[in-house]
């Protein structure tokens, strides 16, 4: 199924196809057909799945132009969430002419947010926390709203957001249509959705295991004093583009920072104790290619949906499997490949087999010597140069005309493949 299949607006159409999308995700699939129709939808579905364009062609598809009062709040559990999913929202609605949509969270001036809503919009992204605020200071207004989203309910009930949720809910009106998204379904789930939605559809879209297929995924035990030796190690064999790092604390991110400064790596560190400036502009300087890898705890595990992230290495296990899911959720995005890394010392292994056992692909691998790096960045470049495989008459022709007994294609492509290494 593909977009033009949905009963969806030509604009909407457009858009779609201006993103560069043409195939409908499992996820959009399925629920956005019911949610054009006006039913609740209640969808587990992980991160990467293409949740936000299965909510977001429903809600536009409702918005009335010339009202510029809210019809549509998208509830998310962090700053950076909210951003992307307003982005998102954005670049979807992009031929609706007029359309306004606004991200509100906190660390960011309320004064602007006031200024703009005052203005009128008719989509608000927002934390539950900074939606409240507006609310109470009159700024946003509930009574025309037709659509909630709930974007990550787990993990706004886990930041302990329900009060506000709830109070939200209550506030709208009661012909609402509600979708809600949840990489998990525990009862808190369950029993908001009993209380807040009619008639729900229950979608699930493939199992955590089923929705990385596409992640090659090793594990590499070591000493703990011989840890940031294997990272460097696994970064120098594995000479990607964008490389995130997930430490499990603040101190063990300024380490690993630190010391990949010392040895000349483009890094940066991302964490809960920096203003809400300060991670934005590394976040930008990630986004953008200025920097090739960013150390990060969890913060930074949800919710982030960076194009071309190639490779997440855990150097701290993580705590839990769904943690585990979430950070390597962060690279093949949109289809890609992609390759996930956790180094496991001594006091690890209980927990990372704990993991292990609930996600089957991952397999141990001992930390590549320099002799291997070599033939792994040589047998990446080859993989790639695969992929070029049209096309290429007039190249073998001048392959066989070079060739002699001396100098055999084999030779020649060794040389070629030696050249690339070394430049």
């Amino acid at each position: 199924m593909n977009f033009n299949d949905f009963n969806i607006s030509d604009e909407i159409k457009k858009a779609i196809g201006d993103m560069g999308f043409t195939e409908a995700t499992p996820i959009q699939k399925m629920a956005i057909p019911d949610a054009l129709k006006g039913i609740d939808i209640i969808a587990q579905a992980q991160t990467g799945s293409g949740k936000t364009i299965a909510f977001t062609i429903p809600v536009l598809e409702k918005i009335f132009i010339p009202d510029k009062s809210p019809q549509a709040i998208v509830l998310c559990p962090t700053r950076e969430l909210c951003m992307q999913v307003a982005d998102e929202i954005a670049k979807v609605g992009s031929k609706i002419k007029k359309l306004k949509v606004l991200a509100v969270y906190g660390g960011q001036p309320i004064g602007k947010q006031t200024r703009v809503l005052k203005k009128g919009v008719h989509v608000v992204v927002g934390t539950p926390g900074r939606v409240i605020d507006h609310i109470e200071r009159g700024n946003l207004e509930l009574i025309g709203i037709e659509s909630v989203v709930l974007d990550e309910a787990d993990e706004m009930l886990e930041m302990g957001f329900r009060e506000d949720i709830e109070r939200i809910l209550a506030d709208t009106p009661n012909q609402r249509q509600t979708l809600l998204f949840s990489a998990t379904m525990p009862k808190e789930i369950r029993d908001l959705a009993k209380k807040y939605q009619k008639n729900p559809k229950f979608i699930k879209v493939a199992d955590k295991k089923q929705n990385i297929p596409k992640i090659t995924q090793y594990a590499f035990k070591c000493d703990i004093k011989d840890k940031f030796d294997g990272l460097t190690r696994l970064i120098q064999a594995y000479d990607v583009k964008l490389i995130l790092i997930f430490c499990n604390t603040k101190k063990s991110v300024d380490f690993v920072k630190k010391h990949l400064k010392k040895q000349d790596f483009s890094v940066d560190a991302l964490h809960g104790d920096m203003t809400q400036q300060a991670r934005d502009k590394v976040m930008n300087k990630f986004r953008n290619g200025n920097i090739g890898i960013l150390v990060a705890t969890d913060v930074a595990s949800r919710g982030l949906d960076i194009d071309g992230v190639d490779v997440i290495i855990n150097y701290d296990v993580p705590q839990n499997s769904d943690d585990y899911i979430h950070r390597i959720g962060r690279t093949a995005r949109a289809g890609k490949a992609g390759f996930a890394f956790t180094l496991v010392s001594k006091d690890e292994i209980s927990r990372f087999n704990t993991i292990k056992k609930s996600n089957k692909g991952i397999v141990y691998r001992e930390i590549p010597t320099l002799g291997q790096i070599n033939e792994i960045k040589c047998t990446l470049i080859l993989e790639d140069v695969k992929k070029s495989k049209d096309n290429l008459e007039d190249y073998v022709k001048i392959i066989k005309k070079n060739e002699n007994k001396e100098f055999g294609s084999t030779e020649l492509a060794a040389a070629l493949l030696k050249r690339i290494r070394e430049n």
